[in-house]
């Protein structure tokens, strides 16, 4: 039996084998499941966690409980809890089955998953990043796809993100954690905020980023992402968080131009924020600190090692051993806070900035500024009111304004905030707080105000009219008194509009900025040969500049040959040959001939021109004599020639001298005869003349509509009607309308040859009009043979 024989070396290594799995699945401790334990689902809320932990701690409490077991329940109900009430725990737990904590407690590779053999990693001991070797501090910063766009997203508006692209059995990610773990720590103190992507795992925000290869580091500001490019050290880091940031955030001061920047703090309506230190370059810290609180402060740097920064250290004071942060409001001359400190930390600044964010009385200039200083009453917070100055940006209301400020910089109450509003800028909200009904500028005013909802809902009182004199201050103090004792003052109830937004930039500034972004991004990807991104983009273009370059080349091909059949043509004119004519186009639809091709309605064509006619084609018949052939013949040629380039139309002529009296009998044939023939009287005792009538046959739906003659040459007898008639839209009898008397009905061999030329005059615009659907149409039972009809004698 050759087949089962094995040699001695490899029956050695598969018992070797067979024993480490067994020995490895032996050892497998019990499972902990902190779910299990505390009787929860996974997706249970932490009120619920506590609620049960609560209940089990009591009932498993070894002073309370004698059994056995009782306090190893204890302890590993309290470990559960641990667990789940830990955020950071709970996500790894989640994702990866175990913690630090349920380590102790379950020895297999992964967790929960126990039901199946493992190999024991110390067997093989592969430095790969797998779940077990993976450094369980990056679990904190572990970005899930949901978190990404509902937290990560709006918070970088207000700080920048640095984010690693990471996937188990990846050799390259071993090599930059090192350097990744210093630099997060680092930035994190800063404020910088640090997120880690498993591709493995967050395969959909991995895409959502474009981030296909792995490692990779990219940073997120104001919802925008960037990737880096370099070789993962500490400092090229640094710089890419650095380049992150927006380059005007902070300004160089010196003493030149330190009064324009404290005295911008009217236009900006900010307050403005000077940091004094001896460093060259601008702390990262205080570039951080800047976007986080650019839109409520302006800011400032001094170089003290600078000599053209002397005067003003020496202005304020300032020590040079030590970093020093003022603040400056409505009072350019003095600071309004100062911090000064050698290790100024995050949340220093932070707290500084924080209780610095406004004015003493700035102005209201948008719906955020008004929502954050008069906020909506909350039950449980204090009633907040806010005093509003309702005035104008004029010269003579300036002395107000400032009496105004004045006021505001002796209150001492925190329950009361000071704003003011332009009337003109914000006029829907200044007619309801003053009560105006004509929109017009009246005196500057006072209103106190409390909001009560987020819909608009508020209570106010106008105070007084304010000229900022001392018996307006003194009124308007005993007011706020008043309001402290008794909040029922405010008597007045209405719904305040939402405030416009006056710094909101112009459209084409918004656009311009956003393309500037969109290029810089593709320039970027372009330089970095990011091919893979720009793939869509690149197929996109070249796309369009195929079909750009096809489409020219066929249309001059088109054109040279069309220029050689014309040539030869253009010697002969215009001709006429049974029955055809050839004629130039002013119309902009391309003819498929040089000549028009009219076929004359006979007994031989009359079936297949229009009985059988195809369904969706329509037959284009003129009406004439062998009088008026030649003349009507070479008009219509002419006012047709443009439709030519229309596959479903075709051209005939009927002539009367042959076949007289199907006209008459196929308008009585007419299913509509309030509108074709209504004077029958008429029609008896008066023969129609319908010599230059046009009839568009629809042989398969037996349809017709009509074109009637109009006369626009030197006729004395007949006045030309309007182009409604004309289109067949008025009624087919012998009298002209708009009470015009009748016009001759025989078909007078005196008709001069410019009053029959003249009578297709208007056959360009019914033919549009046909095209595009607008004509009535007259419905028939059957179409009248014209063999069944003898011609008249």
């Amino acid at each position: 039996m050759a087949g089962s024989n094995m040699s001695p070396p490899l029956a050695v290594m598969v018992v070797v084998v067979l024993c480490v799995l067994l020995a490895g699945s032996s050892h497998a401790g019990p499972e902990m499941d902190p779910y299990k334990i505390l009787g929860v689902t996974p997706r249970a809320s932490q009120a619920e966690i506590k609620k049960v932990y609560k209940r089990l701690a009591k009932e498993w409490h070894p002073d309370k409980n004698k059994d056995p077991g009782a306090e190893d329940m204890f302890i590993k109900i309290t470990k559960s809890y641990e667990i789940l009430s830990s955020e950071d725990k709970r996500a790894s737990y989640d994702r990866y089955g175990q913690t630090d904590d349920t380590q102790a407690y379950s020895s297999g590779r992964y967790g929960r998953r126990q039901d199946s053999f493992y190999f024991d990693e110390s067997f093989f001991n592969f430095p790969f990043n797998t779940k077990s070797h993976r450094d369980f501090t990056d679990s904190k910063y572990t970005l899930r796809f949901n978190q990404y766009v509902s937290e990560v997203v709006p918070d970088s508006y207000r700080r920048p993100y640095l984010i690693k692209i990471t996937s188990d059995w990846c050799f390259s990610c071993i090599h930059i954690e090192p350097v990744w773990k210093d630099v997060a720590q680092e930035m994190e103190g800063l404020g910088v905020g640090i997120g880690v992507v498993d591709v493995g795992y967050e395969r959909r925000l991995a895409n959502h980023l474009s981030a296909h290869r792995t490692p990779s580091i990219l940073g997120v500001i104001s919802g925008k992402v960037m990737f880096f490019h370099y070789a993962v050290a500490k400092e090229h880091l640094w710089q890419f968080v650095e380049d992150l940031l927006p380059q005007r955030l902070v300004e160089r001061i010196t003493d030149k131009n330190e009064q324009q920047f404290l005295n911008s703090w009217h236009e900006l309506n900010k307050p403005h924020v000077l940091l004094f230190d001896q460093v060259p370059v601008v702390p990262l810290l205080y570039k951080l600190a800047a976007f986080a609180y650019k839109d409520y402060l302006q800011f400032g740097y001094v170089d003290q090692g600078l000599a053209e920064t002397a005067e003003l250290q020496k202005r304020f004071n300032i020590n040079t051993y030590a970093p020093t942060m003022l603040v400056f409001k409505e009072n350019t001359d003095k600071p309004a806070d100062i911090i000064q400190a050698k290790g100024m930390k995050k949340q220093i600044i932070d707290e500084f900035m924080s209780n610095n964010k406004f004015l003493l009385a700035p102005r209201l200039v948008n719906q955020k500024l008004f929502d954050e200083l008069c906020p909506v009453k909350q039950f449980h917070r204090r009633r907040k009111y806010c005093v509003l100055l309702i005035t104008a940006d004029e010269e003579t209301h300036s002395f107000g304004n400032q009496a105004f400020l004045s006021f505001a910089s002796t209150n001492t109450r925190e329950v009361v905030r000071f704003a003011y509003v332009y009337q003109r800028l914000q006029q829907p909200l200044c007619d309801i707080l003053i009560q105006s009904e004509d929109g017009s500028q009246s005196s500057p005013q006072v209103v106190i105000l409390e909001r009560r909802n987020a819909a608009g809902r508020a209570l106010f009182k106008p105070v007084t009219t304010w000229n900022g004199s001392e018996e307006d201050k003194l009124h308007l103090m005993e007011e706020l008194e008043r309001l402290q004792k008794d909040p029922s003052i405010l008597t007045h109830d209405a719904m305040l509009p939402e405030l416009n937004n006056e710094f909101a930039s112009m459209f084409v500034v918004r656009w311009i900025y956003a393309s500037y972004d969109y290029l810089s991004e593709v320039i970027d990807d372009i330089l970095h040969n990011n091919w893979r991104e720009m793939m869509p983009l690149l197929s996109l273009i070249f796309s369009a500049l195929f079909i750009l370059f096809g489409t020219v080349v066929i249309q001059a091909f088109s054109d040279s040959s069309e220029d050689k059949q014309m040539k030869p043509k253009a010697k002969d004119g215009p001709k006429a040959e049974n029955g055809s004519s050839g004629t130039s186009s002013t119309s902009s639809r391309p003819p498929r001939k040089n000549f028009v091709e009219v076929t004359e309605l006979t007994n031989i064509t009359y079936m297949s021109n229009l009985v059988k006619l195809r369904p969706g084609h329509i037959n284009i018949v003129l009406v004439l004599t062998d009088a008026s052939k030649n003349i009507l013949l070479s008009k219509f040629a002419k006012e047709v020639y443009s439709f030519t380039g229309s596959q479903t139309l075709h051209f005939s002529f009927l002539n009367l001298d042959k076949h007289s009296e199907w006209m008459s009998t196929l308008l009585e044939y007419a299913q509509d005869l309030s509108q074709i023939d209504a004077d029958e009287d008429d029609s008896r005792c008066r023969k129609m003349d319908y010599t230059g009538f046009v009839l568009a046959l629809n042989g398969h739906k037996k349809y017709l509509c009509l074109f009637k003659p109009v006369y626009t040459g030197e006729d004395v007898d007949v006045k030309s009607s309007d182009e409604e008639g004309g289109a067949s839209a008025g009624k087919l009898r012998p009298g002209s309308r708009d009470g015009h008397p009748p016009r001759k009905s025989s078909r007078s061999r005196s008709t001069s040859t410019l009053q029959i030329h003249h009578k297709l005059d208007r056959l360009g615009l019914w033919m549009e009009r046909l095209m595009e659907g607008t004509l009535p149409r007259y419905y028939v039972p059957a179409w009248p043979g014209l063999e069944k009809i003898p011609p008249s004698k």
